[in-house]
C-alpha cells in the first residue's frame, strides 16, 4: 500500500512513483500497472513514470487523477507473463509503505 501524494488532472495519464520505490520492487519506466484505490474501491490501468528519488511521490496523473485524492491509500500491481517453465525463476517483490511512502516491510515471493 502507498499513499497518494498529488493528483494532476491536466496530464495525459500515468502514475509518477519515487524512483527509489520503483527500484525496490523492480518497476520500470513506462511499465503497465493496475492501481487499486483502497479508500474508494476504484481501479485503473496506466503506466509508470519515474519520480524524484527519495521524494516519496505517488502522483496520479490524467484520467487516473479522478480516481483518487491526496492521502488515499492505493495498491500498485504489476504483472509478469511467464511460461510454466519460467515460474520457479520468477520472484515477485512486495513493499508495504507507511503514510510518507517509506518502506516499512519488504519481501520477495518464492513462487513454487
Amino acid at each position: 500500500m502507498a499513499a497518494v501524494t498529488h493528483t494532476e488532472l491536466e496530464y495525459h495519464g500515468s502514475i509518477t512513483i519515487d524512483r527509489d520505490l520503483m527500484d525496490a520492487v523492480g518497476l520500470l519506466p513506462y511499465e503497465a500497472v493496475l492501481v487499486a484505490n483502497c479508500s474508494n474501491g476504484l481501479r485503473g490501468e496506466t503506466y509508470v513514470l519515474e519520480g524524484e528519488r527519495g521524494s516519496g511521490v505517488m502522483q496520479m496523473n490524467g484520467a487516473l487523477a479522478r480516481t483518487a485524492q491526496p492521502g488515499d491509500r492505493i495498491i500498485v500491481l504489476a504483472f509478469a507473463f511467464v511460461s510454466p517453465d519460467e515460474v520457479e525463476q520468477h520472484h515477485p517483490k512486495v513493499a508495504i509503505l507507511n503514510d510518507e511512502n517509506k518502506i516499512v516491510e519488504q519481501w520477495t515471493v518464492d513462487v513454487k
